[in-house]
């Protein structure tokens, strides 16, 4: 609960600076980019508190926009909002009358937005890092074998961090070309009604691609 509670604060606070940042400087709008972007995930959930494993893991795709607002030559706060396909396989589900059902996949559709620093590196300055927390909204969530829905059984937020790598290629003076690898962690219990001692978290990992070009 203290993870989650620290979480949320910090990701509060990065909103209003970017909603500050974003006030003062769009004027100027020097350098500020915008993206688009699709991609492949592969997701998988991880549970403490009894078995300490990771479950196996499904497939998705990610849609994503994007702006880049720089602070510096080489810094910039990246914000993204995303619609993001996570899940699990090989899981089960309680019914009412006690008995259960083995064998199992979910998928949990999310719009989730992380707030990043960004970090440009290279000759040319065309590579980048980022790092910094996501905040996930829970749009649905369906057993896939059946089309079950499930999304009672879970919450409706999901907090974590995000971090990525890629690279930019200059296509023309407004459009580049962008291929990255994204990787998001879990500290949010994503399912309802558990004791404390148990903890279950979305992990997810994607390779994007996508567009990047200037605001003017």
């Amino acid at each position: 609960m203290l993870k989650i509670t620290i979480m949320t604060k910090l990701f509060t606070s990065l909103i209003i600076v970017l909603c500050l940042y974003t006030t003062t400087f769009a004027q100027t709008k020097n350098n500020v980019e915008f993206g688009a972007n699709i991609g492949y995930n592969i997701s998988y959930v991880n549970e403490t508190g009894v078995t300490d494993v990771n479950s196996p893991g499904t497939s998705g795709i990610n849609l994503g926009i994007s702006a880049d607002l720089p602070l510096s030559g080489i810094w910039s706060i990246k914000g993204k909002v995303i619609f993001d396909q996570k899940g699990w396989s090989d899981g089960f589900i309680s019914n009412a009358d006690g008995t259960v059902i083995n064998n199992v996949n979910f998928q949990l559709n999310y719009i989730t937005i992380p707030i990043m620093v960004n970090w440009e590196f290279g000759k040319k300055k065309n590579w980048y890092l980022n790092f910094g927390p996501y905040a996930g909204f829970l749009l649905g969530a369906t057993e896939t074998s059946t089309g079950t829905d499930v999304k009672s059984a879970f919450n409706n937020n999901d907090f974590g961090l995000s971090y990525g790598l890629g690279v930019k290629i200059p296509v023309s003076s407004k459009l580049k070309l962008f291929f990255e690898y994204n990787g998001q962690s879990g500290i949010s219990n994503i399912i309802k009604g558990v004791p404390n001692s148990i903890v279950v978290q979305n992990f997810r990992s994607a390779i994007n691609v996508g567009i990047n070009f200037p605001l003017r």
